[in-house]
């Protein structure tokens, strides 16, 4: 009962993750997380931190975040409420997948999930409005590792299904990625 099943995406080592959702007059019931069922997609690594975002406004979005060695991090993302548009993007120096996205859309009614692999770059536009996001991460945040860029920046080309707003100011000073990026060191 409450199966898992994964979906490989376009970057390597990125996952939609589905659980089975078992429905009845009550309500229903489905798996979120399970250690043995996922441990090929975690590659042994445990989950160090759990968190929670709420996004009020449709067509807001945060990130494109990412952490960097020596606090390179895995996430699982899922939507509790609402919808998104999720995003990665690879930015790992010397992959095959190098500076591509995909996305998938998240929410409560489809129990998905996106995974993140390390030294890719994650965010996510709203849209429908009070959506919420659960994260699980493989390693605590760290400041000083902590990176981020541009959501519009052309050489990675992100197709925004809404017009982008709601940007926070940390958001909003994210850079272009500069002609000589050569990756992330994973």
């Amino acid at each position: 009962m409450g199966k898992l099943s994964k979906r490989a995406l376009k970057i390597d080592g990125a996952f939609e993750v589905v659980s089975d959702v078992h429905r009845d007059e009550r309500g229903a019931f489905s798996r979120l997380y399970c250690a043995e069922e996922l441990r090929e997609v975690l590659g042994g690594r445990a989950i160090a931190q759990v968190n929670v975002s709420s996004t009020m406004q449709v067509g807001a979005m945060r990130g494109l975040h990412y952490q960097q060695a020596p606090s390179l991090e895995m996430k699982l993302v899922r939507c509790l409420k609402g919808r998104v548009f999720d995003v990665v993007v690879d930015l790992r120096q010397g992959s095959d997948t190098f500076l591509l996205w995909d996305a998938i859309e998240l929410s409560p009614d489809k129990a998905n999930m996106m995974v993140v692999p390390e030294g890719c770059a994650h965010g996510f536009q709203v849209l429908e409005e009070q959506s919420e996001l659960l994260y699980l991460h493989t390693a605590f945040y760290e400041p000083a590792s902590e990176g981020g860029i541009s959501f519009d920046d052309p050489k990675v080309g992100i197709v925004w299904p809404l017009a982008v707003r709601d940007l926070s100011v940390r958001d909003q000073g994210h850079p272009m990625l500069s002609d000589d990026f050569t990756g992330l060191k994973v």
